[in-house]
């Protein structure tokens, strides 16, 4: 190929980007210790859910029987096949960006920079509703529920506090996680010990009360919300998990169960065992089961084990959104500075206090409100990612697949991805109109930010990684085109 004169800082340039070639630009050059085996089970379990607190609003919008149910079928409509998606994704396109590098390959750097903005907008709101949720479990006659001030106070003060942990790395937020989820659901264990001998089946086929109708779009956003974002982990792969092709299928089936089975069994126990008013039950609920179940000192135990829950699930989806932020600026995506690492602990300390800083700032948003932008923001993303994966079988097909979904026909995929598709359109189609207004222009947002990002990095106004630039022109292919060829 016939290379142009340049200037000589123009040739500086091309001869560090000729450099960077030689090895994929995805994957992060810097080696850090990964996660064992149980430590990344207790992440995704965090990642995905982090226990049944939150989930009270399913039986108060449909009733018992239908909470049942959304629990046990949800996960195999819906975390079966993303799941198996992100397994095969993170396997056959590793880095740091996870999806956004899935997406950036299928659709180009535009998409790859959307559905980054998208799911990082949703992870890090997200990430605000779990200090909200923590108050709900804390006694309204305390000053911080009934003062705005002190209520915001403690929810920014405890962002902060959650946030330190990641500091320190990935195998310190996975061991930690460990006695975060031993410890937060052991409350639910005693309940339901205490609620056996109390369980009456017949409440559990209650599909609702007379007069009281049911709140679809609370039902459907509150089950979303907590059995959602498997494919989070997919950042984390290349800096946190060993032989990937191998242990995230094996790591996805074990959380799924556990998953499953912590929401299911203190959900049969508490309906079974309560009398049911429909009234009641609204997010921090639990605390009340607690006490008429096992007694009014218990109530502290339930609050404590959410407190914890929340710090785990804090934790987990921090360390997702700034590996993303990582791994969209090794795309290029964003100004080389997202990605400065701590010298100390090698993390990504900007990415980290950029994910901690934007959920202290919409935490004054209504629980509510939180939880819908948060499921429209990642079904956006998620039915790009599932086209995504769609395409990249048709477009990269001899692409070696660590670990591949065992569905081979196209027809056979897109059936397998077309519930989870629709359900992702009725998640989108039922959002409150203020969700809606936040959505679009929080998108239109990242639309100008994107295009001003093209201008810097032509204009040299910022540091940027022009590696992915300068392999997609290489003979006009892509880097797995290469790959492929």
């Amino acid at each position: 190929m016939k290379i142009p004169q340049h200037s000589p800082s123009s040739k500086k340039l091309l001869e560090d980007e000729e450099q960077c070639l030689k090895e994929p630009p995805s994957i992060s050059k810097i080696t850090t210790k990964k996660l064992a085996y149980i430590p990344l089970l207790f992440l995704i379990y965090f990642q995905v859910s982090g226990g049944p607190y939150g989930t009270e609003a399913m039986v108060g919008a449909g009733g018992p029987f239908y909470a049942i149910l959304g629990i046990i079928i949800f996960p195999i409509l819906w975390s079966v096949p993303e799941s198996l998606i992100t397994a095969e994704l993170s396997t056959a396109f590793p880095g740091n960006g996870g999806f956004v590098i899935w997406t950036h390959q299928a659709f180009g750097p535009f998409w790859g920079f959307l559905i980054g903005f998208w799911k990082f907008l949703s992870a890090v709101i997200n990430l605000s509703s779990y200090p909200l949720l923590c108050l709900n479990y804390i006694d309204p006659d305390l000053p911080v529920s009934s003062s705005s001030l002190p209520h915001y106070f403690l929810i920014s003060v405890s962002t902060l506090f959650f946030s330190v942990l990641n500091f320190t790395g990935l195998p310190m937020v996975g061991y930690a996680s460990i006695t975060l989820g031993i410890l937060s659901y052991l409350p639910f264990l005693v309940i339901t010990t205490f609620a056996i001998p109390q369980i009456d089946p017949r409440k559990w086929a209650l599909l609702g009360q007379k007069g009281r109708k049911k709140d679809w779009p609370l039902f459907f956003n509150t089950l979303f919300w907590n059995l959602n974002c498997w494919d989070n982990v997919s950042t984390l792969v290349v800096e946190g998990v060993s032989t990937p092709s191998k242990t995230l299928p094996k790591a996805f089936l074990s959380t799924g169960l556990i998953t499953c089975f912590a929401h299911l069994i203190p959900l049969l126990a508490s309906t079974g065992a309560m009398k049911i008013d429909l009234d009641d039950w609204v997010n921090g609920y639990y605390t009340e089961v607690g006490e008429q179940i096992v007694g009014k000192m218990f109530k502290r135990w339930v609050r404590i084990g959410a407190f914890l829950s929340g710090i785990g699930v804090f934790q987990s989806q921090l360390s997702s959104c700034s590996y993303q932020l990582l791994g969209m600026t090794e795309l290029g995506l964003l100004p080389a500075i997202f990605s400065t690492r701590s010298k100390r602990f090698n993390t990504p300390w900007v990415g980290i206090l950029i994910s901690t800083v934007i959920p202290i700032s919409v935490s004054y948003m209504k629980f509510r409100h939180v939880t819908s932008v948060v499921n429209v923001f990642y079904s956006l993303g998620m039915l790009v990612e599932f086209a995504a994966f769609i395409y990249l079988r048709m477009k990269f097909p001899d692409v070696e697949r660590p670990y591949k979904v065992p569905v081979t026909k196209l027809r056979n995929l897109i059936a397998m991805c077309f519930i989870p598709f629709g359900f992702l359109l009725y998640v989108v189609c039922v959002g409150h109109p203020v969700v809606y207004l936040v959505v679009a222009f929080l998108t239109l947002l990242g639309v100008l930010w994107y295009f001003c990002m093209k201008i810097f990095q032509a204009k040299v106004w910022l540091d940027f990684n022009h590696v992915m630039k300068k392999l997609a022109d290489y003979e006009n292919l892509g880097y797995y085109d290469q790959i492929v060829k």
